[in-house]
C-alpha cells in the first residue's frame, strides 16, 4: 500500500509462462482488466483493457503483450494507474485468458504460469494459478474503492472454463 489513509494509487500485474515444448502450439496468455462502474460492481464492465490496449482515459495500459511466453521476465506487463481512474468506477477485476486457437488448453497444460501483483517495492500477490489447472480462464484479484476513495486490494483467484470473449463478460460477476 502506498499508504493507511490514502490506499492503493498504482500498481503493476506481471504474467509469465514458458514456451509450447518443441512442435507444439504456442500457448497465448492474455492479461485482461475489467473496470466497474459504482453503481454496477457486479454488472457489465465499462471497459476492458487486454491484448494490445489501453482505458479511454490513459489510467489502465497493457505494456507488454507476448503470444508465445518466450523471453526472460515478464511475457505481458500492465500498469494500473487508480489514483487518476474516474470515480464513477468503482470496482477493477484482474484476470488471465488462454487463447484457445489450438484446441482447448488449461493452466494445467501450460508450463510454469506465474502472475504477480506489485505496487511499488512491495508484492500485493503472487501465484502461480495452480489452484485452478483445469481452467481456461481465472481472476486473479480485485481492487475496489472504499468509501473514503481510497483503493483497496483483495486476492480474487477464480478459475472459469471459458473462451475470452465469454471470460469477459463473466469475470466480475458474483459468486
Amino acid at each position: 500500500m502506498d499508504s493507511l489513509n490514502k490506499g492503493i494509487d498504482k500498481a503493476e500485474v506481471t504474467l509469465r509462462w514458458d514456451p509450447s515444448p518443441p512442435g507444439a502450439p504456442d500457448h497465448d496468455l492474455d492479461l485482461v482488466a475489467a473496470t466497474y462502474s459504482v453503481t454496477a460492481p457486479h454488472g457489465k464492465p465499462a471497459y476492458l483493457v487486454y491484448f494490445g490496449s489501453r482505458s479511454p482515459d490513459g489510467t489502465i495500459t497493457l505494456n507488454r503483450d507476448s503470444k508465445t511466453g518466450q523471453g526472460l521476465g515478464a511475457d505481458e506487463a500492465m500498469t494500473l494507474e487508480l489514483d487518476r481512474l474516474s470515480e464513477s468506477y468503482g470496482r477493477v477485476v484482474l484476470g488471465v485468458a488462454i487463447q484457445q486457437n489450438a484446441g482447448r488448453i488449461t493452466f494445467g497444460d501450460v508450463l510454469n504460469p506465474g502472475v504477480r501483483i506489485t505496487t511499488g517495492r512491495s508484492v500485493l500477490a503472487s501465484d502461480d494459478l495452480s489452484g485452478v489447472p483445469a481452467s481456461t480462464a481465472a481472476t486473479v484479484a480485485e481492487f475496489v474503492r472504499d468509501g473514503s476513495g481510497a483503493w483497496t486490494f483483495r486476492t480474487l483467484v477464480r478459475g472459469f472454463d471459458a473462451d475470452p470473449t465469454s471470460f469477459a463478460a463473466l469475470m466480475g460477476s458474483s459468486r
